[in-house]
């Protein structure tokens, strides 16, 4: 069985089942550089246990910079021998620190990315991302914009692996759509009385374009509610709702997966007006459930989840106008369609798809 160590910063649910998944048919060992929720927006309810597949390793913190921790002990356990060395990500202290010892040392090294926006920035920076994604012998890629930017920043086309970047377990893709009287019965039990029901779910901050899909609720048909989960509003928030007489808005606090997954069931459409999202992982629970989505061109589980007109659209990123004209157009459509089309096209993202399409590539090598 080859030995695998991934050096990450905290345990975040996808990964502890994704490194559960995989720990099946490799032995997997795991490092952390951050502690759970020390340096993270997430609340604790948001992180799960381990099933005890892998060997979990929460590395020292020797200082931190920047909110995050540069953990010396990171060196001798890549002085270990492991079959792979798998570093996720490549802006942390520590990972910076295990690349540089990593390719001192000559030895190889895969680097794992969930996804990347190209973005304008100065040559200086650009030099500098460069040397640290170049610096890998193989890269493991989420799809074909997160290998664009791979490319743009220095790794080898032909030494770059895909593999399907997921939260969800095979069994959480409904099998076919949620019937009329479904949707009704769940409606009727979260309290949703509009004829149409479009979510919003994640932080409610400027960067994930809450406030964005806020603004163009006065221009969607009255019949419609539209469904903020994930926060607390701000009084900014509230103000705007009552000075346009918004009372098809609702605020909803944070809910649990088995929670939330009512409200994706219950729902006819899901709007993530993102600013920037390296992926976007609820893009994905909403197309398991049916849910057609509208996104932003800065999303990149947009970009390679999202078909115009067939399982959702994607809008011009901060373009509320765009954002208004593409949600009252979904309304007017054949929905249901619309979500039988995103079901089909998330089915190959499950974890058990995600750990063997690992253990495929790590057993072919780079």
């Amino acid at each position: 069985m080859k030995r695998v160590l991934f050096l990450t910063n905290f345990a975040s649910p996808y990964r502890v089942h994704f490194f559960d998944e995989l720990g099946k048919s490799m032995d997997v060992t795991v490092l952390y550089s951050e502690r759970i929720c020390e340096n993270t927006h997430r609340d604790a309810k948001w992180f799960e246990d381990a099933q005890g597949n892998f060997r979990a390793v929460q590395l020292r913190k020797t200082v931190s910079r920047g909110g995050e921790n540069l953990c010396m002990d990171v060196l001798p356990w890549l002085r270990r021998d492991f079959d792979h060395i798998i570093i996720c990500g490549y802006s942390s202290p520590t990972a910076m620190l295990a690349m540089a010892y990593l390719r001192l040392k000559k030895l190889p090294f895969w680097m794992e990315v969930d996804g990347g926006l190209i973005r304008e920035e100065s040559g200086l920076k650009y030099r500098f991302k460069k040397l640290l994604v170049g610096s890998a012998n193989a890269w493991l890629s989420s799809g074909e914009n997160t290998t664009r930017y791979l490319v743009h920043y220095g790794a080898k086309p032909q030494a770059i692996h895909i593999y399907p970047f997921t939260s969800l377990w095979e069994r959480d893709i409904l099998p076919c759509l949620p019937t009329v009287e479904e949707k009704q019965r769940l409606r009727r039990e979260l309290g949703m009385t509009e004829e149409k029901i479009v979510l919003y779910v994640g932080r409610f901050t400027r960067a994930k374009g809450m406030d964005d899909l806020l603004e163009v609720a006065p221009a969607l048909p009255a019949n419609t509610g539209v469904y903020f989960i994930g926060g607390q509003p701000e009084q900014t928030h509230l103000d705007f709702c009552k000075e346009k007489s918004l009372r098809n808005v609702h605020f909803v606090g944070f809910q649990r997966r088995e929670e939330l997954a009512a409200f994706y069931r219950a729902a006819d459409c899901l709007v993530l007006p993102t600013k920037s999202d390296v992926w976007g992982l609820v893009i994905n629970e909403a197309m398991a459930c049916g849910l057609p989505v509208i996104t932003t061109d800065r999303c990149v589980a947009g970009l390679e989840l999202v078909k115009d007109g067939v399982n959702g659209f994607l809008v011009p990123v901060e373009d509320n106008g765009a954002l208004a004209e593409k949600l009252n157009r979904m309304l007017s459509m054949d929905m249901r369609k619309m979500g039988e089309a995103a079901l089909e096209a998330i089915r190959p993202y499950t974890l058990e798809n995600m750990a063997e399409s690992h253990v495929r590539i790590l057993e072919g090598g780079m």
